[in-house]
């Protein structure tokens, strides 16, 4: 007797494109579902025969039964890069959780290098100076030629935008867990260099996971090692920096600038944006609504990313970007 094929659920409702990429990558392998399509007793069927879960945002697809009902569930896959808003204490300790880990690397870095050039060049200064009637013509610039650029957190994030700072002749310094990289850097240190890192930096990328121990890692200490003129980029979380120090910085330092993409209170993980400061009131600040990944498909590439994943576990390999205890909470 043949035996039946791996059951794989999709647990988000992926647009035409998406189901088609899902399609491409795992419909030859296994029994592909989902849930959007399923009535209640497909889906209490389809529960119980999961081998896989795909989700996008936990937090709204699946619920605790539905989890407790998966008992032939061996691997999840997540379409998100970050996890810190993932309900992992649904899923056994011992299930393996993977990330999608580099799915929005590309664009998040142009991003990251965007924002860097437009604090750099002074472009959100001089348009509010135009626009009041002052034409600044010789007043300085700064180029990233020559620049040291700190990344703090060097994933696929990290990595991608280390090679369009060094393409501009700037000088990347690494922050990551191990201390060491294949990439050529000028210099690559776990946290314990941050200290000396952030002392050497004109530009500052955070592009790390939000865990217990990143929570707050900038804080009032951090950025007064950090020079007077520096860029501080984050496209990771907001809670990596501590928002009251970061405010007080900003006032006190108007040369110093902060671009920030990511928040401490967020729409998709807290469901509102709010802040406890006007930092869109200040000079010194551009901002943008966590949307650096949003470019046409890339929605689809992490489905693909995803995909191949899900296809290693099914070929009894070990997954990619398994979910470590630092991110499970442990």
């Amino acid at each position: 007797m043949t035996p039946a094929p791996p059951c794989v659920v999709v647990a988000h409702d992926p647009t035409p494109e998406m189901r088609g990429a899902y399609r491409q990558a795992l419909a030859a392998r296994c029994e592909l579902l989902f849930r959007p399509d399923l009535a209640p007793a497909g889906w209490q069927a389809a529960r119980a025969r999961a081998d896989v879960l795909i989700a996008q945002n936990p937090r709204i697809e699946i619920a605790a039964e539905d989890v407790a009902a998966m008992t032939a569930l061996g691997f999840v896959q997540l379409l998100t890069a970050g996890v810190d808003h993932v309900p992992l204490h649904l899923f056994p300790r011992d299930l393996p959780i993977a990330s999608n880990s580099g799915a929005f690397a590309g664009p998040m870095a142009e991003f990251a290098l965007a924002m860097t050039l437009a604090a750099a060049k002074r472009l959100p200064v001089e348009h509010r100076e135009m626009r009041d009637g002052r034409f600044n013509q010789f007043v300085a610039n700064r180029t990233l030629d020559g620049a040291v650029c700190a990344i703090i957190g060097f994933g696929g994030v990290g990595r991608r935008a280390a090679r369009l700072f060094r393409a501009l002749g700037a000088e990347v310094h690494a922050i990551n867990r191990r201390g060491e990289t294949g990439e050529e850097m000028a210099f690559v240190g776990t946290l314990a260099a941050l200290e000396d890192v952030l002392r050497a930096a004109d530009v500052v990328l955070v592009s790390l996971s939000l865990t217990a121990a990143t929570a707050g890692l900038i804080g009032a200490r951090e950025l007064g090692w950090m020079k007077d003129d520096a860029i501080l980029v984050n496209v990771a979380r907001g809670e990596i920096v501590d928002q009251d120090a970061l405010y007080r910085h900003l006032v006190a330092n108007r040369r110093f600038f902060a671009c920030l993409e990511s928040w401490w209170i967020e729409p998709v993980r807290h469901g509102e944006f709010r802040i406890d400061h006007p930092f869109l009131d200040l000079p010194n600040v551009i901002a943008a609504p966590h949307n650096s990944a949003s470019v046409p498909g890339a929605h689809v590439e992490a489905v693909r990313l995803g995909a191949r994943n899900v296809l290693r576990w099914l070929d009894g390999e070990a997954p990619r970007n398994l979910l470590g205890a630092d991110e499970r909470g442990a």
